[in-house]
Protein backbone atom coordinates (compact mmCIF):
# COMPACT_ATOMS: atom_id res chain seq x y z
CA UNK A 1 0.00 0.00 0.00
CA UNK A 2 2.78 2.44 0.95
CA UNK A 3 4.65 1.74 -2.27
CA UNK A 4 1.49 2.44 -4.28
CA UNK A 5 0.96 5.78 -2.50
CA UNK A 6 4.64 6.72 -2.97
CA UNK A 7 4.44 5.96 -6.70
CA UNK A 8 1.31 8.07 -7.04
CA UNK A 9 2.94 11.01 -5.24
CA UNK A 10 6.05 10.82 -7.43
CA UNK A 11 3.92 10.78 -10.56
CA UNK A 12 1.99 13.86 -9.42
CA UNK A 13 5.25 15.65 -8.58
CA UNK A 14 6.63 14.92 -12.05
CA UNK A 15 3.48 16.34 -13.66
CA UNK A 16 3.84 19.52 -11.59
CA UNK A 17 7.43 19.96 -12.77
CA UNK A 18 6.53 19.69 -16.47
CA UNK A 19 5.46 23.37 -16.98
CA UNK A 20 8.61 24.56 -15.26
CA UNK A 21 10.78 22.60 -17.66
CA UNK A 22 8.87 24.11 -20.58
CA UNK A 23 9.40 27.61 -19.26
CA UNK A 24 13.16 27.06 -19.31
CA UNK A 25 13.10 27.43 -23.09
CA UNK A 26 12.96 31.25 -22.73
CA UNK A 27 16.55 32.10 -21.92
CA UNK A 28 18.31 35.42 -22.24
CA UNK A 29 21.86 34.70 -23.29
CA UNK A 30 24.87 36.78 -22.22
CA UNK A 31 27.55 35.43 -24.62
CA UNK A 32 30.21 37.96 -23.62
CA UNK A 33 30.11 36.71 -20.05
CA UNK A 34 29.78 32.99 -20.71
CA UNK A 35 26.63 32.68 -18.61
CA UNK A 36 22.90 32.59 -19.10
CA UNK A 37 19.67 32.91 -17.19
CA UNK A 38 16.13 33.35 -18.31
CA UNK A 39 12.56 34.52 -18.06
CA UNK A 40 11.31 31.56 -16.05
CA UNK A 41 11.51 33.04 -12.53
CA UNK A 42 8.22 34.92 -12.00
CA UNK A 43 7.95 38.00 -9.83
CA UNK A 44 5.37 37.82 -7.04
CA UNK A 45 3.64 40.89 -5.66
CA UNK A 46 3.48 39.41 -2.16
CA UNK A 47 7.27 39.71 -1.90
CA UNK A 48 8.08 40.83 1.65
CA UNK A 49 11.67 41.93 0.95
CA UNK A 50 13.06 38.64 2.22
CA UNK A 51 15.79 36.96 0.22
CA UNK A 52 15.22 33.39 -0.83
CA UNK A 53 18.17 30.99 -0.64
CA UNK A 54 18.56 30.90 -4.42
CA UNK A 55 18.32 34.69 -4.73
CA UNK A 56 20.81 35.27 -1.93
CA UNK A 57 23.24 32.83 -3.51
CA UNK A 58 22.80 34.56 -6.87
CA UNK A 59 23.54 37.97 -5.34
CA UNK A 60 26.62 36.67 -3.54
CA UNK A 61 28.17 35.40 -6.77
CA UNK A 62 30.91 37.56 -8.34
CA UNK A 63 29.34 40.13 -10.63
CA UNK A 64 30.53 40.78 -14.17
CA UNK A 65 32.30 43.98 -15.08
CA UNK A 66 31.24 45.67 -18.33
CA UNK A 67 33.90 45.80 -21.04
CA UNK A 68 32.79 49.30 -22.00
CA UNK A 69 29.80 51.67 -21.96
CA UNK A 70 26.41 50.01 -21.43
CA UNK A 71 23.40 50.89 -23.59
CA UNK A 72 19.93 49.70 -22.60
CA UNK A 73 17.52 49.88 -25.55
CA UNK A 74 13.80 49.27 -25.14
CA UNK A 75 11.49 48.63 -28.11
CA UNK A 76 7.84 49.39 -27.39
CA UNK A 77 6.55 47.51 -30.45
CA UNK A 78 8.53 44.37 -29.62
CA UNK A 79 8.06 44.65 -25.84
CA UNK A 80 11.73 43.81 -25.57
CA UNK A 81 14.87 45.14 -23.94
CA UNK A 82 18.32 44.73 -25.49
CA UNK A 83 21.53 45.30 -23.56
CA UNK A 84 24.71 46.33 -25.35
CA UNK A 85 28.18 46.37 -23.81
CA UNK A 86 30.79 48.37 -25.70
CA UNK A 87 28.58 48.18 -28.79
CA UNK A 88 27.98 44.41 -28.68
CA UNK A 89 24.66 42.76 -27.83
CA UNK A 90 25.04 40.72 -24.63
CA UNK A 91 21.44 40.14 -23.50
CA UNK A 92 17.86 40.43 -24.61
CA UNK A 93 14.64 39.83 -22.70
CA UNK A 94 10.92 40.58 -22.62
CA UNK A 95 9.45 43.68 -20.95
CA UNK A 96 6.03 45.14 -20.24
CA UNK A 97 5.70 48.88 -20.86
CA UNK A 98 2.96 51.45 -20.25
CA UNK A 99 -0.68 51.11 -21.30
CA UNK A 100 -2.13 53.78 -23.65
CA UNK A 101 -3.52 55.80 -20.72
CA UNK A 102 -0.11 55.75 -19.01
CA UNK A 103 2.40 55.41 -21.87
CA UNK A 104 6.09 54.86 -21.39
CA UNK A 105 7.89 58.02 -22.60
CA UNK A 106 10.10 57.76 -25.66
CA UNK A 107 13.53 59.32 -25.96
CA UNK A 108 17.00 59.42 -24.45
CA UNK A 109 17.46 58.79 -20.73
CA UNK A 110 20.00 57.45 -18.26
CA UNK A 111 19.92 55.72 -14.89
CA UNK A 112 19.69 58.52 -12.33
CA UNK A 113 19.04 56.45 -9.21
CA UNK A 114 18.98 52.84 -8.00
CA UNK A 115 17.22 51.13 -5.12
CA UNK A 116 17.11 47.40 -4.46
CA UNK A 117 13.78 47.39 -2.61
CA UNK A 118 11.53 50.26 -3.59
CA UNK A 119 7.79 50.86 -3.28
CA UNK A 120 5.86 53.21 -5.53
CA UNK A 121 5.07 56.64 -4.14
CA UNK A 122 2.19 57.00 -6.63
CA UNK A 123 0.43 53.64 -6.75
CA UNK A 124 -0.40 52.43 -3.23
CA UNK A 125 3.13 51.38 -2.38
CA UNK A 126 3.32 48.83 -5.21
CA UNK A 127 6.61 46.91 -4.99
CA UNK A 128 9.32 47.86 -7.51
CA UNK A 129 12.27 45.54 -6.72
CA UNK A 130 15.64 46.25 -8.31
CA UNK A 131 14.43 49.68 -9.35
CA UNK A 132 16.52 51.86 -11.67
CA UNK A 133 14.96 55.30 -12.04
CA UNK A 134 15.31 57.13 -15.38
CA UNK A 135 13.13 60.22 -14.75
CA UNK A 136 12.52 62.40 -11.73
CA UNK A 137 8.77 61.94 -12.17
CA UNK A 138 9.05 58.24 -11.38
CA UNK A 139 9.58 56.26 -14.61
CA UNK A 140 11.88 53.34 -13.85
CA UNK A 141 13.04 49.88 -14.86
CA UNK A 142 12.15 47.25 -12.24
CA UNK A 143 11.11 43.64 -11.75
CA UNK A 144 7.42 43.01 -12.31
CA UNK A 145 4.69 40.92 -13.88
CA UNK A 146 5.00 40.44 -17.66
CA UNK A 147 1.68 39.37 -19.22
CA UNK A 148 3.07 39.59 -22.77
CA UNK A 149 1.71 43.03 -23.65
CA UNK A 150 1.89 46.64 -22.31
CA UNK A 151 0.41 46.64 -18.80
CA UNK A 152 2.31 49.12 -16.60
CA UNK A 153 1.64 52.71 -15.55
CA UNK A 154 4.62 53.89 -17.59
CA UNK A 155 7.51 51.97 -16.04
CA UNK A 156 9.44 49.25 -17.85
CA UNK A 157 8.79 45.94 -16.12
CA UNK A 158 11.56 43.36 -16.38
CA UNK A 159 11.68 39.66 -15.59
CA UNK A 160 12.91 39.05 -12.05
CA UNK A 161 16.20 37.42 -13.11
CA UNK A 162 16.95 40.06 -15.73
CA UNK A 163 16.22 42.88 -13.28
CA UNK A 164 18.60 41.40 -10.69
CA UNK A 165 21.42 40.89 -13.17
CA UNK A 166 20.97 44.33 -14.76
CA UNK A 167 20.81 46.08 -11.37
CA UNK A 168 24.19 44.66 -10.41
CA UNK A 169 25.74 45.45 -13.79
CA UNK A 170 24.79 49.11 -14.20
CA UNK A 171 25.90 52.31 -12.50
CA UNK A 172 24.28 55.72 -12.40
CA UNK A 173 24.63 57.33 -15.82
CA UNK A 174 24.09 54.13 -17.84
CA UNK A 175 22.39 55.13 -21.10
CA UNK A 176 18.73 54.12 -21.66
CA UNK A 177 17.05 54.65 -25.04
CA UNK A 178 13.33 54.00 -25.53
CA UNK A 179 11.96 53.87 -29.07
CA UNK A 180 8.80 52.63 -30.76
CA UNK A 181 10.69 50.21 -32.98
CA UNK A 182 13.91 48.37 -32.26
CA UNK A 183 17.09 50.36 -32.92
CA UNK A 184 20.63 49.04 -32.90
CA UNK A 185 24.03 50.68 -32.29
CA UNK A 186 26.44 50.86 -35.23
CA UNK A 187 30.00 52.17 -35.44
CA UNK A 188 30.39 55.49 -37.21
CA UNK A 189 33.21 57.77 -38.30
CA UNK A 190 32.83 61.42 -39.19
CA UNK A 191 35.42 64.23 -39.30
CA UNK A 192 33.09 66.41 -37.22
CA UNK A 193 33.00 64.01 -34.27
CA UNK A 194 35.16 65.06 -31.33
CA UNK A 195 38.68 63.67 -31.06
CA UNK A 196 40.22 63.04 -27.66
CA UNK A 197 42.98 65.52 -26.84
CA UNK A 198 44.11 65.10 -23.22
CA UNK A 199 45.27 68.24 -21.48
CA UNK A 200 49.06 68.54 -21.34
CA UNK A 201 51.15 69.84 -18.46
CA UNK A 202 51.60 73.12 -20.35
CA UNK A 203 47.85 73.73 -20.56
CA UNK A 204 46.17 75.83 -17.94
CA UNK A 205 42.46 75.64 -17.28
CA UNK A 206 42.60 79.28 -16.22
CA UNK A 207 43.51 80.27 -19.78
CA UNK A 208 40.49 78.52 -21.28
CA UNK A 209 37.32 80.54 -21.82
CA UNK A 210 34.76 80.13 -19.07
CA UNK A 211 31.34 79.73 -20.67
CA UNK A 212 28.47 81.03 -18.59
CA UNK A 213 25.47 78.69 -18.67
CA UNK A 214 22.27 80.59 -19.30
CA UNK A 215 19.74 77.80 -19.76
CA UNK A 216 16.48 77.22 -17.91
CA UNK A 217 18.23 75.09 -15.30
CA UNK A 218 19.99 78.23 -13.96
CA UNK A 219 23.43 76.67 -13.98
CA UNK A 220 26.33 78.82 -12.91
CA UNK A 221 29.66 79.62 -14.52
CA UNK A 222 32.27 76.93 -13.97
CA UNK A 223 35.92 76.39 -14.76
CA UNK A 224 36.65 73.87 -17.44
CA UNK A 225 39.12 71.63 -15.60
CA UNK A 226 37.99 67.98 -15.65
CA UNK A 227 35.63 67.17 -12.80
CA UNK A 228 36.38 64.08 -10.75
CA UNK A 229 34.00 61.60 -9.17
CA UNK A 230 33.62 57.98 -8.18
CA UNK A 231 31.00 56.71 -10.61
CA UNK A 232 30.41 53.59 -8.52
CA UNK A 233 28.76 55.49 -5.66
CA UNK A 234 25.06 56.25 -5.45
CA UNK A 235 25.67 59.83 -4.37
CA UNK A 236 25.78 62.99 -6.43
CA UNK A 237 29.05 63.32 -8.34
CA UNK A 238 31.54 65.57 -6.65
CA UNK A 239 32.74 68.59 -8.58
CA UNK A 240 36.46 68.36 -7.94
CA UNK A 241 39.03 69.75 -10.36
CA UNK A 242 41.83 67.53 -11.62
CA UNK A 243 44.93 67.72 -9.49
CA UNK A 244 43.09 68.97 -6.43
CA UNK A 245 42.83 65.58 -4.70
CA UNK A 246 44.40 65.82 -1.23
CA UNK A 247 47.79 64.19 -0.80
CA UNK A 248 47.46 60.56 0.21
CA UNK A 249 43.83 60.29 -0.88
CA UNK A 250 42.79 57.47 -3.17
CA UNK A 251 42.64 58.60 -6.81
CA UNK A 252 39.14 59.05 -8.17
CA UNK A 253 37.85 58.01 -11.56
CA UNK A 254 37.25 60.61 -14.26
CA UNK A 255 33.57 60.85 -15.18
CA UNK A 256 32.49 60.78 -18.84
CA UNK A 257 30.90 63.92 -20.24
CA UNK A 258 27.60 64.32 -22.05
CA UNK A 259 27.14 66.84 -24.86
CA UNK A 260 23.69 67.83 -26.10
CA UNK A 261 23.01 69.85 -29.25
CA UNK A 262 19.46 71.15 -29.66
CA UNK A 263 18.20 72.41 -33.02
CA UNK A 264 15.22 73.98 -31.25
CA UNK A 265 17.50 76.08 -29.03
CA UNK A 266 20.50 76.38 -31.43
CA UNK A 267 22.66 75.63 -28.44
CA UNK A 268 25.18 73.10 -27.16
CA UNK A 269 25.18 71.98 -23.52
CA UNK A 270 27.84 70.00 -21.64
CA UNK A 271 27.45 68.00 -18.42
CA UNK A 272 29.82 65.80 -16.45
CA UNK A 273 28.69 63.49 -13.68
CA UNK A 274 25.23 65.12 -13.85
CA UNK A 275 26.93 68.47 -13.21
CA UNK A 276 26.40 71.25 -15.81
CA UNK A 277 29.71 72.58 -17.14
CA UNK A 278 28.84 75.13 -19.81
CA UNK A 279 26.67 75.86 -22.83
CA UNK A 280 27.35 77.83 -26.02
CA UNK A 281 25.42 78.92 -29.10
CA UNK A 282 25.93 76.86 -32.27
CA UNK A 283 25.21 77.57 -35.92
CA UNK A 284 22.98 75.08 -37.75
CA UNK A 285 22.71 75.14 -41.52
CA UNK A 286 19.09 75.26 -42.75
CA UNK A 287 17.79 75.45 -39.16
CA UNK A 288 14.19 74.98 -40.32
CA UNK A 289 14.98 71.44 -41.52
CA UNK A 290 14.98 68.56 -38.97
CA UNK A 291 18.21 66.99 -37.77
CA UNK A 292 16.62 63.91 -36.21
CA UNK A 293 17.60 62.45 -32.85
CA UNK A 294 20.98 60.70 -32.71
CA UNK A 295 23.03 59.38 -29.78
CA UNK A 296 26.79 59.04 -30.33
CA UNK A 297 28.82 57.22 -27.64
CA UNK A 298 32.59 56.84 -27.23
CA UNK A 299 33.45 53.13 -26.97
CA UNK A 300 36.49 51.57 -25.33
CA UNK A 301 39.33 51.43 -27.89
CA UNK A 302 40.13 48.10 -29.50
CA UNK A 303 43.87 48.69 -29.16
CA UNK A 304 45.88 51.00 -26.96
CA UNK A 305 46.54 54.30 -28.70
CA UNK A 306 43.98 53.68 -31.44
CA UNK A 307 41.59 56.36 -32.64
CA UNK A 308 38.39 57.21 -30.78
CA UNK A 309 35.62 54.71 -31.55
CA UNK A 310 32.13 56.17 -31.84
CA UNK A 311 28.89 54.18 -31.72
CA UNK A 312 25.63 55.60 -33.11
CA UNK A 313 22.00 54.97 -32.22
CA UNK A 314 19.52 56.92 -34.37
CA UNK A 315 15.90 57.14 -33.23
CA UNK A 316 13.54 57.30 -36.23
CA UNK A 317 10.48 59.52 -36.07
CA UNK A 318 7.37 57.34 -36.24
CA UNK A 319 3.68 57.99 -36.64
CA UNK A 320 2.04 57.45 -33.26
CA UNK A 321 -1.37 56.74 -34.81
CA UNK A 322 0.04 54.00 -37.04
CA UNK A 323 1.84 52.38 -34.12
CA UNK A 324 -1.24 52.62 -31.90
CA UNK A 325 -3.33 50.86 -34.57
CA UNK A 326 -0.72 48.14 -34.85
CA UNK A 327 -0.66 47.60 -31.10
CA UNK A 328 -4.48 47.47 -30.88
CA UNK A 329 -4.64 44.77 -33.58
CA UNK A 330 -1.98 42.62 -31.89
CA UNK A 331 -3.31 39.68 -29.83
CA UNK A 332 -3.10 40.41 -26.13
CA UNK A 333 -0.96 37.40 -25.29
CA UNK A 334 1.43 37.86 -28.20
CA UNK A 335 4.49 40.09 -28.33
CA UNK A 336 4.67 42.12 -31.53
CA UNK A 337 8.00 41.34 -33.16
CA UNK A 338 9.67 43.71 -35.61
CA UNK A 339 13.06 43.19 -37.19
CA UNK A 340 15.69 45.86 -36.53
CA UNK A 341 16.27 48.22 -39.41
CA UNK A 342 18.79 46.66 -41.78
CA UNK A 343 20.01 50.10 -42.79
CA UNK A 344 20.62 52.33 -39.74
CA UNK A 345 20.02 56.05 -40.10
CA UNK A 346 23.76 56.72 -40.25
CA UNK A 347 23.36 58.81 -43.39
CA UNK A 348 20.97 61.12 -41.54
CA UNK A 349 23.36 61.25 -38.59
CA UNK A 350 26.31 62.17 -40.81
CA UNK A 351 24.23 64.87 -42.48
CA UNK A 352 23.24 66.24 -39.06
CA UNK A 353 26.88 66.41 -37.94
CA UNK A 354 27.86 68.19 -41.14
CA UNK A 355 25.21 70.88 -40.58
CA UNK A 356 26.33 71.86 -37.06
CA UNK A 357 29.07 74.44 -36.52
CA UNK A 358 30.51 74.46 -32.98
CA UNK A 359 32.82 77.23 -31.67
CA UNK A 360 36.45 76.13 -31.70
CA UNK A 361 37.05 76.84 -28.01
CA UNK A 362 34.11 74.61 -27.08
CA UNK A 363 35.52 71.84 -29.29
CA UNK A 364 38.87 72.20 -27.52
CA UNK A 365 37.32 71.95 -24.06
CA UNK A 366 35.16 68.96 -25.00
CA UNK A 367 38.10 67.16 -26.62
CA UNK A 368 40.15 67.50 -23.41
CA UNK A 369 37.38 65.88 -21.36
CA UNK A 370 36.48 63.11 -23.82
CA UNK A 371 36.86 59.55 -22.46
CA UNK A 372 35.07 56.22 -23.16
CA UNK A 373 31.46 56.49 -22.07
CA UNK A 374 31.20 60.13 -23.14
CA UNK A 375 28.27 60.88 -25.41
CA UNK A 376 26.96 63.39 -27.92
CA UNK A 377 23.19 63.75 -28.33
CA UNK A 378 21.81 65.66 -31.32
CA UNK A 379 18.09 66.34 -31.45
CA UNK A 380 15.44 68.62 -32.89
CA UNK A 381 13.97 68.88 -29.40
CA UNK A 382 15.02 71.00 -26.46
CA UNK A 383 15.86 69.89 -22.94
CA UNK A 384 13.01 68.06 -21.29
CA UNK A 385 11.63 69.47 -18.04
CA UNK A 386 12.79 66.14 -16.56
CA UNK A 387 16.40 67.34 -16.95
CA UNK A 388 17.41 68.57 -13.53
CA UNK A 389 20.33 69.06 -11.16
CA UNK A 390 20.72 65.31 -10.54
CA UNK A 391 20.22 63.95 -14.05
CA UNK A 392 22.00 63.61 -17.33
CA UNK A 393 20.30 65.16 -20.37
CA UNK A 394 16.78 63.81 -20.80
CA UNK A 395 15.33 64.24 -24.30
CA UNK A 396 11.71 63.27 -24.98
CA UNK A 397 10.94 62.42 -28.61
CA UNK A 398 7.18 61.91 -28.57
Amino acid sequence: MCSTVRAALLSAFAVCLLPIGTAHAKFSFWPQYGSWWGDHAPFRHNHQHRHTKSESAKENQPQETPKGPLQIIISIADQRVSLYDNGSLIARSSVSTGVPRHPTPLGVFSVIGKERWHRSNLYSGAPMPYMQRITQSGIALHAGVLPGYPASHGCIRLTNDFAIRLWHLTKRGARVIIARQDVVPVEITNPHLFVSKPKTAFDSSENLPIAVASNSNKTAATTQAPLMSNVGTQETAESQAAGSTPSGAAPQKVVPISVFVSRKLSRLFVRQGFTPLFDVAVQIQNPEEPLGTHVFTVMEPQDEGSAVRWSLVSIPEQSRSADSTKERKAPKQQIVETAPSATPLSDNANTALDRIEIPQDAIQQISELLIPGSSLIISDYGLSSETGPYTDFIVLTH
